[in-house]
């Protein structure tokens, strides 16, 4: 009777055990999508922004286009038009930026990054432990101990 038991318990051990892998499956799942989609609107937001800035720079740049042309026609200097050179080179930037290709570039180049110098994204002393960030949780605690006027670093 007692083998019963036993065999009946481990059944159960076993069943939950798969239970808990399950739900666990899930909730990370669950995870990676929700920081996906945090991430696709932190980037949705970004754009939004280099839009809403496009506008304010060309605006600026039409002022300043409107005005180099009226100093033109009445000192007829070329040079009054000095100021829209680099005024351009910002304007084709926020343009790309905001409305062109240039995000979908800075992907590509992050992604060849992370495949071929992933030693340039790297933590300095790698990524954290549970045992580093408990030792250094001590390390904390000990040193306010000793010395409960000082804040730790």
């Amino acid at each position: 009777m007692g083998n019963f038991f036993t065999v009946d318990m481990e059944e159960n051990l076993l069943q939950n055990q798969d239970l808990i892998n399950e739900i666990t499956a899930i909730k990370i799942e669950r995870d990676i999508q929700m920081r996906s989609q945090l991430r696709e609107r932190e980037v949705a937001l970004e754009i939004a922004k280099q839009r809403e800035l496009f506008f304010w720079y060309g605006a600026f740049y039409l002022t300043a286009a409107t005005w180099s042309a009226l100093g033109f026609r009445y000192k007829r200097k070329v040079s009054v038009f000095a100021p829209l050179i680099p005024l351009s080179f910002l304007m084709a930037y926020q343009t790309d930026l905001a409305y062109g290709t240039k995000l979908h570039r800075i992907i590509v180049e992050a992604e060849r990054i992370l495949q071929f110098e992933p030693e340039i994204v790297q933590l300095p002393l790698k990524v954290p432990t549970a045992a580093s960030l408990d030792l250094r949780r001590a390390e904390i605690r000990d040193q306010k101990k000793l010395h409960p006027s000082v804040t730790p670093k």
